[in-house]
Formats: C-alpha cells, sequence, structure tokens
C-alpha cells in the first residue's frame, strides 16, 4: 500500500461503504501535511461517529503524529465509544510511502450498537443449562448414531480399546445400553466386534448390573 494514492483510497472508501451500508463509516485522514486540527479529508457514512471532513484526528491519528511511525502497528477489529453514543468496531491501517513514513490513515468504523441487544438475546436463546455436556450428533443415519455412541462409550472410559481391562469393558458397554445402542439392529456385532468380545459376552456385561 506504499503507493495507495488518495484518490485510490477513496474509492476504496466508497466500495466498502456500498458493501457494508450506511453503518460502516470510512474515514481517511491525511498525515502528509502539518494540519493537524483538520487531517479528515475524506468520509462516507459520517453520520456513524457524527464527524465531516475538515473535523480533527482520533487518538490514534493523534499517536501517528507524536509517535516514532516505525513503531505503529496497524489497530484491528477494537471497540470504540463516538461522542454520539455509538459503539463501533474498528479498524485503523496506516498506509506509508516507500519510506515508512505514514501518509494516511484508512480507518473502518462499523456501528455494532444496535446489534448488542440481538446479540445478548441470541446468546440467551441458545444458552444451555448443561454446558459440560458437549452437543448431541443429530443424524437419520442409525450407523453414524451407533459409531457416535461407540466413541462417547470409549471417550469416556478415557483409554484405547486394546488398552481395556475387562472392568473397563463394561463400564463402556454399560453405558451403549443405557444410551439405546442396542435398539438398532445388528448394533450387538458391531459392537462385540469393535471391543473383541463375543455377543455371548457382550450380553453378559449388559446384565451384570440388572
Amino acid at each position: 500500500m506504499g503507493n495507495m494514492t488518495l484518490s485510490n483510497l477513496k474509492k476504496l472508501a466508497s466500495a466498502l461503504s456500498a458493501e457494508f451500508g450506511p453503518q460502516c463509516e470510512i474515514v481517511i485522514h491525511d498525515l502528509s501535511g502539518n494540519d493537524i486540527e483538520h487531517s479528515i479529508v475524506h468520509i462516507e457514512n459520517g453520520d456513524v461517529s457524527g464527524r465531516k471532513i475538515g473535523d480533527g484526528p482520533s487518538q490514534i491519528a493523534l499517536d501517528a503524529f507524536a509517535k516514532n511511525e516505525s513503531e505503529l502497528p496497524d489497530h484491528l477489529a477494537y471497540l470504540l465509544r463516538s461522542d454520539n453514543g455509538h459503539i463501533l468496531k474498528s479498524s485503523t491501517v496506516f498506509i506509508r510511502d516507500d519510506k515508512g513514513k505514514i501518509n494516511y490513515i484508512f480507518a473502518i468504523n462499523y456501528n455494532i450498537t444496535n446489534l448488542i441487544p440481538v446479540t445478548q438475546s441470541l446468546s440467551s436463546f441458545i444458552e444451555c443449562k448443561d454446558e459440560e455436556n458437549e452437543s448431541e450428533l443429530l443424524s437419520g443415519n442409525v450407523n453414524s448414531l451407533l459409531d457416535e455412541l461407540i466413541r462417547k462409550s470409549v471417550e469416556l472410559v478415557g483409554i484405547p480399546v486394546n488398552a481395556m481391562s475387562k472392568e473397563d469393558k463394561i463400564k463402556a458397554i454399560q453405558f451403549l445400553n443405557d444410551a439405546g445402542a442396542f435398539l438398532i439392529k445388528k448394533s450387538g456385532d458391531k459392537v462385540a466386534n469393535y471391543f473383541g468380545i463375543s455377543k455371548y459376552t457382550l450380553y453378559s456385561y449388559v446384565d451384570i448390573n440388572k
């Protein structure tokens, strides 16, 4: 972006404004001169922050005047509160020439004020009381469901099948039984094969605590 002209930056600002709509403010500060009090030379959707062309710099723009330019990283996706009370998600990019001097600041400020209550409503809607449990698999394929239950049974025991003791396998298989895995047709064959036991042993494990 070192050779980017003000004209090109204005075109980019116009494109972003058209893409993201009236809640997206784009501001260009010109730092090539010494007129710090009137650094804004272009603005799209200025109603978002209440600023206009000819207004002065933000704190970040002021820092660009006051600090060593080489020490200024771009600031991306941070929150601001404007003078008119809007909460903004903002990004500030320093446009440098080939020698590293900052000529322009290109700032994007998206007004998220009205999105915050929506986010809070959605959060309360999707929040689950049992946050420790992972989401369940929703599938129309019973074989996929059985695979998921077997995976969970092994996860419950906490060690690989080839390292499981008899007691470990009993724990896993009783989990499968409680979860209704054996209501699935031919599930006994698959589970017995997976745990390396006979079907007779499998059902004896199921019956142990009955």
